[in-house]
């Protein structure tokens, strides 16, 4: 088969690679229909962060079961199902209360599974991980596009917002104007938000923020993108959603949050070790910081029936759509905000 390969920062190559089969009684094989280009991949593409070189690329698979392993028995040959971007068996201690990803029999889209950039995966522990899709809606192409989402960035912020405590008639800060920070927006208007502040670098995005139920946006930088948000909520709001990772990200939440309010992380802390963390401001404010890798498996039901409900649709965020060959060109595109986030059709149908 084909898959998405990093061959170092800036080098992304499609090659052969050995196609994945059965190996356990609990695995899958599905043949990815759609995926996607991830914020957290431009780490490595950039050299922000270390990956191994030729080793298989992306997280975020949907797509239709080829073959099951004697065990499985949610799914089917022919099912479509979508991937969480973490692997997880659904029955440890921490999958049953919801932390999917401290899954215990825990792994990842890479290496012999095949790469979520590609045209098969294995899917280990395919129970407690895969995601099955009604049959009424498991070819309508539109509303594929509103579920894959669900793989990663959806289910990112809405972890986000859930972190932040975020309800009916809350006052929450979104910090982050990409993909997560855009679903977070969506997932603060499903809990009910009354005002939701977008702070962001790009209009463009913030204007998609606008559209997903923001009720203000603030196009700043540093101490004046502080300086507004705080403003504009009188202090500071109750919630505060973080959605990028970088330390100056991480401490403008904090800063921006107001004392006794929380601060939900989710984007992957880069900087902070170099730069450090406010954590006078925690301390001083009182304030709580709660969140982290995101168990979109937890709520990835919920979300689909919002989904297949008609309430909820991410899917603008794809603002470029590529095949398997247009993968380099998709990373290209994102790196240079070219694209929000670039959809990946390895096979049709």
């Amino acid at each position: 088969m084909r898959a998405a390969i990093c061959r170092g920062p800036g080098e992304i190559t499609v090659e052969e690679v050995p196609r994945p089969e059965i190996e356990s009684s609990t695995d899958a094989i599905v043949r990815v229909t759609h995926t996607a280009v991830c914020g957290s991949d431009l780490w490595f593409y950039r050299g922000d962060s270390d990956r191994e070189v030729g080793s298989r690329v992306g997280h975020e698979p949907m797509g239709i079961v080829e073959a099951v392993g004697e065990d499985v028995r949610s799914v089917a040959p022919g099912d479509r199902v979508l991937a969480p971007f973490v692997i997880s068996c659904g029955a440890c201690e921490f999958c049953r209360k919801g932390l999917h990803t401290s899954c215990v029999n825990g792994d990842s889209w890479g290496g012999d599974n095949g790469g979520g950039q590609g045209e098969y995966v294995r899917a280990p522990h395919a129970d407690g991980t895969l995601v099955r899709v009604p049959d009424h809606h498991a070819d309508d192409e539109d509303t594929l596009r509103s579920l894959l989402p669900l793989t990663d960035v959806m289910g990112t912020g809405h972890h986000a917002a859930v972190s932040a405590g975020v309800e009916a008639g809350s006052t929450c800060v979104v910090v982050g104007d990409g993909a997560v920070g855009l679903c977070g927006v969506l997932a603060a208007r499903r809990l009910g938000a009354e005002r939701i502040i977008a702070l962001g670098h790009h209009g463009d995005r913030l204007d998609l923020a606008a559209k997903f139920g923001a009720t203000e946006t603030i196009q700043a930088h540093g101490e004046e993108a502080i300086e507004r948000a705080k403003e504009t909520t009188h202090g500071g709001p109750n919630h505060v959603l973080e959605c990028v990772g970088a330390a100056a990200s991480m401490n403008a939440a904090i800063k921006i949050c107001r004392d006794g309010g929380t601060v939900g992380y989710v984007g992957v802390p880069h900087g902070v070790e170099h730069e450090g963390l406010d954590m006078f401001g925690l301390f001083g404010g009182n304030v709580t910081l709660r969140g982290g890798i995101a168990p979109v498996r937890e709520y990835a039901e919920d979300l689909m029936a919002d989904v297949l409900a008609g309430t909820l649709d991410p899917s603008p965020i794809f603002t470029k759509t590529v095949d398997l060959d247009g993968v380099p060109e998709g990373y290209r595109a994102m790196d240079e905000r070219e694209a929000i986030k670039v959809l990946v059709k390895p096979h049709d149908g």
